[in-house]
């Protein structure tokens, strides 16, 4: 039988087994009316002497119905608002029980999970990694809205529990408790019911035990109120420093801060009301459903497997050879090595690959000196990177990763010299950013088993992988890529070949129409300014410096050499910059010297100021709309020519590819699924705006027009 399972022992004790159809515990339809008749239950309870909650399934509970908060607009929002408060009067008839109730967390609880933990008196959870404990509803543009909010301020005080509520931080049981979240842990689970049920029995009679903090009458809130001086000083810096974080385009944490603030003015009760209005306010808002849609939906999507050959076995990466020890060969290093994998790491010279193990020697050290990670711990993870300028040492490798230069030539000898070190069945994979795998993989003795494998900067900090299919490439190549991609914590999108394939391709719009901003006669500063401005975490002229204008040039001079035909990208402005800054005035980046910035020992950059003279004109007078418009549509309608030559594969690789890749403003939910909420149709006719007055880059792809034709959207 499934549903609330029921069950008082001899001593008084009620269990309740969470045990709802489906694989998890959650607030679904019949969530509510299964609480309701359990507390109806324990009302009427004769002889009862405490209460524990807990679970059947491996998670405690899972949380809200997020498909369900999809649904709900401006027209359903009041009738949203009472189910919200209806839910939360359920859980208050717990909290209200007139003896102890304990909760038994055998499994995650977050968001609406750890709200109902928190209807408990007592928190107990087993201690282990698979139990996570957090509201993460803020990454999904949505507040913790059963009581999450208010009662994680009661609990903890306003700036304790910023990193949860406002940031969406996700916990181990251990670090919970030290919080106040929890009271208690337990070494195994089959301590766990013990323990809460101990608890329970030890203070059936205390009725302080069985009384919430923010219903016993006197109870301080923890760092004080909002006329205690350390609140007050810090409530103007923290909304500066959310404004600040979110530019204004992400409603949800300055939602959350003013009911933080409220919970310290008003009583317990109204503030819950106010949580509830807010939830109900983000729940209706297109940021939310975005978000949701992206980073739940779609992410569980790829996480799940869905682009990953179905009848290929697991593909483990047992030893892996990264071929290039420089900024990007090390930090693969350290992600493999991290997760377990062997790793022979290999350069030109001894002298180079150990500096390249360096980097993760930094790494490691910084966790240890931070309390991250034992030294013995760190030291076994260095002693799985083997530094090395010996071709022999490769051999066995069941994965080669080369991450050399971006020379074609480079990369054809690297794979025709070192490809026979591979296992058999082994696979070769190439860290190129823009190169064609079909080309690439000319090279190599088995183009089926050659594949790409695109990391991004810096990679340890970095969650996506792209994986590129060459025209060649086979099913067991792919598998390998995937598996790997997970084994080493990272998120992987599969997309198909194509010159700078789905990331570089859109990102370099993004670069290109700062840099025509600039050409135009915008000021530098505005320029990267208004980058910013729509969500990007980095101006175009700043990052296009990071990235080099000379890497650039020399990546156009390897296009060339190699055949490309590069006329369709109508990248003529950004070339005769870069002409310009590099052959005139020997600005090549920041890496060679500073580029559109100077920069400073200590950090710090500032414009070169000869930009001005010869870009800057006083005169023009570009609207501010169209410039955010411009530079965020560049990149919309590049994913969308990526959909329809088949470069994307789903629409989710290019929303959570668009966001963890090349950093697209999050309140987008992605490149595409900003064209289903801006709608298409309004899309369509802004991008004719902006093509009219700018030219026919931006006019839109005919994927949109027909999506329009068959009443569909990008899903």
């Amino acid at each position: 039988m499934t549903g609330f399972n029921y069950e008082k022992d001899a001593d008084g004790i009620v269990t309740i087994t969470m045990d709802m159809d489906g694989p998890v515990n959650s607030m679904s339809d019949a969530f509510l009316p299964l609480l309701s008749d359990t507390a109806d239950k324990l009302e009427a309870e004769e002889g009862l002497t405490g209460v524990v909650l807990t679970s059947a399934k491996k998670t405690f509970f899972a949380g809200g119905d997020l498909n369900m908060l999809c649904q709900v607009t401006e027209d359903s929002a009041e009738e949203f608002f009472h189910g919200v408060e209806a839910t939360k009067a359920v859980m208050r008839r717990l909290e209200k029980l007139p003896v102890p109730v304990a909760a038994a967390i055998n499994g995650a609880a977050l968001g609406g999970g750890l709200e109902l933990a928190l209807a408990c008196n007592h928190r107990v959870a087993w201690d282990d990694k698979s139990v996570q404990l957090g509201f993460p509803e803020v990454t999904l543009g949505l507040l913790p809205g059963g009581g999450g909010v208010v009662k994680a301020i009661y609990l903890m005080g306003l700036m304790a529990s910023n990193e949860y509520i406002l940031e969406g931080k996700r916990v181990a049981p251990a670090k919970a408790q030290a919080s106040g979240l929890i009271d208690a842990t337990v070494a195994t689970l089959d301590e766990l019911l013990p323990a809460a049920k101990a608890w329970v029995k030890a203070h059936k009679d205390d009725e302080a035990a069985s009384t919430q903090p923010w219903d016993t009458k006197g109870y301080k809130i923890p760092g004080g109120g909002v006329n205690h001086p350390a609140v007050a000083q810090m409530l103007p810096a923290a909304a500066a420093m959310l404004q600040q974080k979110t530019r204004g385009l992400l409603p949800a944490p300055a939602k959350i801060l003013d009911i933080a603030v409220a919970a310290l003015r008003v009583d317990f009760e109204t503030a819950m009301r106010i949580e509830s209005r807010g939830l109900t306010y983000l729940a209706c808002t297109p940021v939310a459903k975005n978000m949701i849609n992206t980073f739940f939906f779609q992410m569980n999507q790829i996480s799940g497997g869905a682009s990953r050959p179905k009848d290929v076995e697991p593909q483990k990466t047992r030893k892996v050879g990264i071929l290039g020890a420089g900024m990007m060969g090390q930090g693969i290093a350290y992600v493999s090595a991290m997760a377990g994998i062997e790793v022979i790491l290999k350069d030109i010279s001894q002298e180079a690959a150990d500096k390249g193990k360096a980097y993760s020697e930094k790494l490691l050290a910084k966790r240890v000196s931070k309390g991250r990670m034992t030294e013995e711990k760190a030291q076994g993870i260095l002693a799985l990177i083997k530094p090395t300028a010996a071709n022999e040492d490769l051999q066995g490798c069941d994965l080669i990763i080369e991450a050399v230069f971006e020379n074609i030539k480079l990369k054809h000898k690297i794979t025709q010299e070192l490809e026979g070190y591979l296992a058999e069945g082994g696979v070769w994979g190439s860290n190129t950013s823009t190169l064609p795998i079909t080309q690439l993989s000319e090279a190599s003795r088995d183009a089926s088993n050659f594949i790409g494998v695109h990391f991004f900067s810096p990679v340890d900090k970095m969650p996506l992988v792209e994986i590129i299919m060459g025209e060649n490439t086979g099913d067991v190549a792919l598998a390998k890529a995937f598996d790997y991609a997970l084994q080493i914590r990272k998120t992987p999108i599969v997309v198909n070949d194509s010159l700078g394939f789905f990331t570089s391709r859109t990102f370099g719009t993004f670069i290109d129409e700062g840099v025509r901003l600039l050409s135009e006669g915008m000021h530098p500063v505005k320029v990267d300014n208004l980058g910013k401005a729509i969500g990007m975490p980095v101006g175009p002229l700043a990052v296009y410096d990071e990235v080099s204008l000379e890497l650039s040039r020399k990546a156009q001079e390897t296009w060339e050499e190699m055949g490309i035909d590069t006329s369709a990208r109508d990248g003529a402005v950004a070339r005769d910059v870069v002409n310009t800054m590099i052959g005139e005035h020997g600005r090549g980046g920041r890496h060679h010297g500073g580029g559109f910035y100077e920069y400073a020992e200590d950090g710090t950059k500032a414009i070169w100021p000869p930009l001005l003279d010869i870009y800057y004109k006083s005169e023009v007078n570009i609207p501010v709309d169209d410039a955010k418009d411009r530079l965020l549509f560049r990149q919309v309608i590049e994913a969308l020519r990526c959909l329809e030559e088949g470069v994307l594969r789903t629409v989710a690789d290019g929303n959570i590819g668009s966001i963890m890749g090349i950093g697209a403003p999050a309140w987008t939910g992605g490149l595409l699924q900003f064209v289903n909420t801006y709608g298409l149709a309004r899309f369509s006719s802004r991008c004719d705006e902006l093509a009219a007055v700018y030219g026919e880059r931006f006019k839109a792809p005919k994927i949109v027009a027909d999506k329009i034709a068959a009443g569909e959207t990008f899903n």
